[in-house]
């Protein structure tokens, strides 16, 4: 039998905190139930999607600067990075967290071998991910996407940095001022390496300018079925007419950065939480997923910037659990709505049409 959510996040355990294990990459299970459930990449192997659980959808376990590590390792502690990240997703598995999606990619420092140890000691499951953020390569500044898009792929089908361990998700970026011709390379690229293998895509944007639908109009010029897209950082406005936009092209949204509130002209986590209820009562229950954007170990931002987020949510990795959830329930969303979003929708996504 399975245990329940330790009086946390009760019942939603039930049905895949008792898994059946992974298979061999590739292949499709069965279960009691009858579904044939998709196989897809995590930093410890395959994983079913029936396993994922709670999941949040964008995270971080380190963010620096490509190379950092490899030429000047006494920048950052990595052994202290790697034993803060297994506490806090230790402490997070108690909660009932199961799986979250690290979208680190080469120029955030993504340090592929530091996930697979962080997953291995906390039991949560991570997915990690190809593609570039907005420090986009010189070198690939006056490429064409046709030869940016089989890195991807080669990171997805074959693995990264000869570790064997595969992305299984693709990462995008553009940001205030909208996508660079740069930019564009890269969501052309992450398309056409879309269509090839069917991970899906995750962006980030800066939705207080509407980035988002500058994103998809590319997705829909290069013919990436919509459905395997979430734009990400979307609780950064509160505009539900631009989100649900966006959601009737039918994308995911990423309601993706909790706390917030920093950044000046965007939401707190208050306003945050009143436009994903507002989103739930327009009937987009079934499209929105939740995360944080939290890094345990973050470099680049500045040392004050740091310090104050850090004061800001000293819940880490769990204060969606601890304080939006909560807050959601007051305002008369059950825990079905709670439970498509957090387990249902991650799961969906993954496994496509």
């Amino acid at each position: 039998m399975c245990s329940s959510y330790l009086g946390v996040l009760p019942r939603y355990i039930s049905g895949w905190v008792c898994g059946n294990g992974w298979a061999g990459a590739g292949s499709i299970v069965t279960r009691e139930r009858g579904a044939a459930m998709a196989m897809i990449s995590s930093v410890l192997g395959p994983l079913d999607t029936a396993d994922l659980g709670f999941t949040l959808s964008h995270e971080h376990v380190l963010v620096t600067s490509a190379g950092i590590q490899q030429v000047f390792p006494e920048w950052i502690d990595r052994e202290g990075t790697i034993a803060r990240a297994v506490a806090a997703l230790k402490e997070g598995y108690r909660e009932g967290l199961r799986s979250m999606i690290d979208l680190t990619t080469i120029d955030l420092g993504r340090d592929i071998r530091m996930l697979e140890e962080v997953s291995r000691g906390s039991g949560i499951n991570i997915i990690c991910a190809t593609g570039t953020w907005r420090d986009i390569p010189r070198a690939f500044f006056d490429a064409t996407p046709d030869m940016v898009a089989p890195l991807y792929i080669r990171e997805i089908q074959e693995g990264i940095e000869g570790t064997g361990i595969k992305a299984g998700i693709i990462k995008v970026a553009n940001d205030v001022g909208g996508v660079t011709p740069e930019g564009e390379i890269i969501l052309r690229a992450a398309a056409r390496a879309q269509k090839a293998t069917g991970v899906p895509i995750s962006t980030h944007t800066w939705a207080p300018e509407r980035v988002g639908e500058q994103q998809v109009g590319i997705f829909e010029d290069e013919g990436v079925d919509l459905d395997r897209v979430c734009v990400g950082h979307s609780n950064d406005t509160t505009d539900t007419e631009y989100l649900i936009g966006l959601l009737k092209k039918g994308v995911w949204i990423g309601m993706d950065r909790h706390p917030g509130g920093l950044t000046p002209g965007t939401p707190d986590w208050v306003g945050r939480t009143e436009t994903v209820k507002k989103l739930l009562d327009a009937g987009y229950a079934h499209r929105i997923m939740l995360g944080h954007d939290w890094s345990t170990t973050l470099t680049i931002s500045k040392r004050a910037t740091i310090e104050e987020r850090e004061k800001y949510n000293p819940d880490a990795y769990l204060f969606i659990t601890r304080n939006v959830l909560p807050r959601l329930r007051e305002m008369g969303v059950g825990d079905d709505a709670i439970d498509q979003m957090m387990v249902r929708n991650p799961r969906r996504f993954f496994e496509g049409p």
